[in-house]
């Protein structure tokens, strides 16, 4: 169970098939034109739709915009969580956990850059809500590190940086994957987790080859 469960979400997020259809249509504008330059007209006329036809849905560009930062940061958080396994040494959950992590941001990457970066132009109360969902994400890995810490697989210089670093590495793989070197998910998940197991100090971290 997630510490920030999908509590009134339903009805925030739209459940609709035209809802989501919205939604996927202005994660695509926004991820290219950034939430600033984008009209709920262009949003619509890429649906062939008439820009009254999203407002029962969405009253305004930033409901839409919430909408989205709530349906994907619960997203992630669920995908961590689901992927950690409390029962199993912290090695084995930091390299779970942060794989999913990462995948999860390469696979959902416009919607990812989305929710993540556009986060300055939420309404202070959306902004609440989503930095309160964005602490619960934080808190899978430092309770994961901290499990670590004191069963002494890990050695963090500092547990809390350490999982602000993990979960900021994360979020940037929205930003530029793929590339040249890096373009399938797996593999670059697993080379952030060789570096997240480092970065704790891991009592027998995994050998750090550099990619071909």
């Amino acid at each position: 169970m997630t510490d920030a469960p999908l509590t009134g979400a339903v009805g925030e997020l739209g459940t609709s098939k035209a809802a989501a259809r919205i939604r996927a249509a202005a994660i695509e504008v926004f991820a290219a034109k950034g939430y600033g330059a984008t009209t709920t007209r262009e949003i619509a006329a890429s649906l062939d739709m008439s820009p009254g036809a999203v407002y029962p849905h969405y009253k305004t560009k930033e409901s839409l915009l919430y909408a989205i930062s709530l349906e994907g940061h619960h997203a992630v958080l669920a995908a961590i969580t689901a992927a950690d396994r409390p029962d199993v040494a912290a090695p084995d959950r930091l390299t779970s956990t942060v794989t999913a992590y990462v995948i999860w941001h390469a696979d959902n990457r416009a919607s990812a850059r989305v929710a993540q970066y556009e986060l300055r132009s939420l309404s202070p109360v959306h902004f609440a809500i989503i930095a309160d969902i964005r602490r619960s994400t934080t808190k899978v890995f430092t309770r994961i590190i901290e499990a670590g810490a004191t069963a002494g697989d890990f050695h963090p210089f500092d547990i809390e940086a350490a999982a602000l670093a993990i979960t900021s590495l994360g979020v940037d793989v929205s930003r530029w994957f793929p590339s040249h070197t890096y373009s399938d998910p797996r593999i670059i998940a697993a080379r952030y987790v060789e570096l997240a197991l480092r970065m704790v100090g891991c009592a027998d971290p995994q050998p750090l080859d550099k990619p071909s």
